[in-house]
């Protein structure tokens, strides 16, 4: 039977009472628990504690979720699962990135290092300049939870012959003093030839003990099978290399070492410079490569002999390259495919300007590593050829069994 006129205006008053609101916020917090539980359900084919052949994954739990409301805060239980992952569609979920990205600005304003721009993106993001310290921090530490286990998640899953480092600079807020923070990032090529971010780490400076601090914790996390590390000449950088990741050699980036020979040399002078130089790593063999630096070196020393002296220094880190698979050069030879993530990083930094403090920097680069990762993983588009990539190892363990059988105790012919 339909409601009467009277009999909606005194539902309407009662919902407008303490007690109103409270029920409806517990009606509204029990629906959406069913609905998430539903969705589940439907996700993996099985109710719960039902067996059925058609289930793909099992529940392992739950973690608390608050959804603020106009009717206020809902609490609710969002499912895990044993593998994978679930989110509720009917819940609005922000990228992370996003959510790294409002997290910042929030705590900016709340501690009141805002500026007119801050003002601004706070209301084209549709908060309230009014929002409180612990909402910012409910904010921050739901998004921190999944970033720090990003951060420190096993790599032992695979071997990464290659693993390229560089770092970038962003200004942050401490103890009052406005200083340029270091942010330092490693991602790797995995043996089945796709590609993973694997680590960051904000710190004061690129020293050799922040450097040797991060490789060791990637060293830690199960990081292994390294072949070959791609980076700059930062000294700092390079005896980290050298003493942290034995068994690996060093690439000098190429694209870097151009820069540094540009600063010898007369600036009418750089295309041509870079063109020849540029030809070193065009030829078809390593035997070619190691014999077209030594011919440009000569070639460039009647002219630039400051460039002809780096080049014979930098020989063997410059030519690192060519002892790996011949398909791999391109993509070895520099640091470049850091330049990408250093660019997204820095248009997302660039929004905030100064950071509050260096924990809010960490998150919001964090953040924006893990969505390229998952990128990456979600839709794997390998970066080097899978086929190509067992030639790393093969070469080495054949070298490994010629010389290890002819001292085996027991070794006999067939």
């Amino acid at each position: 039977m339909a409601l009467s006129q009277s009999d909606l205006q005194r539902l309407l008053e009662s919902l407008r009472t303490a007690d109103g609101i409270e029920l409806v916020r517990n009606v509204a917090e029990r629906m959406l628990q069913e609905l998430i539980e539903a969705e589940l359900s439907g996700r993996i084919s099985a109710q719960w504690n039902e067996h059925t052949d058609a289930r793909t994954a099992f529940r392992n739990g739950h973690r608390e979720k608050t959804l603020a409301t106009q009717a206020g805060d809902l609490d609710l239980a969002i499912p895990k699962l044993r593998s994978g992952s679930f989110f509720p569609s009917l819940l609005e979920r922000r990228r992370r990135i996003d959510q790294a990205l409002y997290a910042v600005i929030m705590e900016a304003y709340v501690h009141g290092v805002s500026t007119r721009s801050v003002d601004d993106l706070v209301k084209a993001l549709g908060a309230d300049s009014g929002i409180s310290k612990s909402e910012v921090s409910r904010i921050c530490g739901d998004l921190d939870e999944q970033l720090t286990i990003f951060r420190g998640r096993p790599l032992d899953h695979s071997r990464f012959p290659y693993l390229y480092l560089d770092a970038t600079y962003c200004k942050v807020r401490v103890n009052h003093r406005i200083v340029s923070q270091a942010v330092v990032i490693a991602t790797g090529i995995s043996e089945d030839g796709g590609r993973e971010v694997l680590g960051v780490l904000v710190g004061d400076s690129e020293t050799e003990a922040f450097w040797s601090e991060f490789l060791r914790s990637l060293r830690e996390r199960g990081l292994g099978g390294v072949r070959l590390v791609i980076s700059d000449s930062h000294s700092g950088l390079v005896k980290a290399i050298r003493k942290v990741m034995l068994g690996a050699a060093w690439q000098r980036c190429r694209v870097h070492f151009l820069r540094n020979a540009f600063s010898v040399i007369p600036k009418g002078s750089g295309e041509m410079v870079a063109a020849t130089i540029r030809t070193i790593f065009i030829q078809p063999t390593a035997e070619a490569v190691h014999h077209q630096l030594d011919a440009v070196a000569d070639m460039l020393g009647q002219q630039f002999p400051k460039v002809r002296q780096m080049l014979l220094d930098a020989r063997e880190d410059l030519t690192a390259f060519a002892a790996f698979p011949i398909s791999h050069w391109k993509k070895i030879q520099s640091s470049n495919p850091l330049e990408r993530i250093n660019r997204e990083i820095k248009r997302r930094t660039d929004v905030v300007q100064v950071f509050p403090n260096p924990a809010a920097l960490e998150r919001l680069v964090t953040a924006v590593l893990s969505e390229m990762h998952d990128e990456w993983v979600a839709f794997p588009r390998r970066y080097l050829s899978e086929g190509s990539m067992t030639a790393i190892y093969a070469a080495e363990h054949a070298d490994h069994t010629t010389h290890a059988l002819p001292n085996t105790p027991n070794a006999t012919d067939d």
